[in-house]
């Protein structure tokens, strides 16, 4: 289902939507720009919230763009650990809905 080639089709996006679709990837290109976090940060971050959303297109693109930046695959790994303890903490967090304050159940 999920095949890089999809994203061939992004210019349809530009034919049928040109101000959105120009409006989004200049966005896009400002936010990962090199500021006042470095390029390969942003990147990493940038996995990290492709690996919570689980955008296979968004972690393959940026895992390419962190290699180039400079990021090691120690710096991946340890990147897809912080998802990972995030995406669970959600889940602990929000299991405390689960629980009466009294401690009965």
């Amino acid at each position: 289902m999920h095949s890089m080639d999809n994203l061939k089709k992004l210019p349809l996006f530009a034919k049928h939507s040109p101000e959105a679709t120009n409006a989004f990837w200049a966005y896009d290109k400002a936010a990962l720009a090199e500021g006042a976090i470095p390029k390969k940060y942003k990147e990493l971050m940038a996995i990290a919230v492709a690996l919570t959303t689980q955008c296979v297109y968004c972690i393959e693109l940026h895992r390419q763009s962190a290699l180039k930046a400079g990021a090691t695959e120690q710096e991946l790994v340890e990147t897809v650990h912080v998802a990972s303890a995030l995406r669970a903490g959600g889940a602990i967090t929000h299991g405390t809905h689960l629980m009466q304050i009294d401690g009965a159940s």
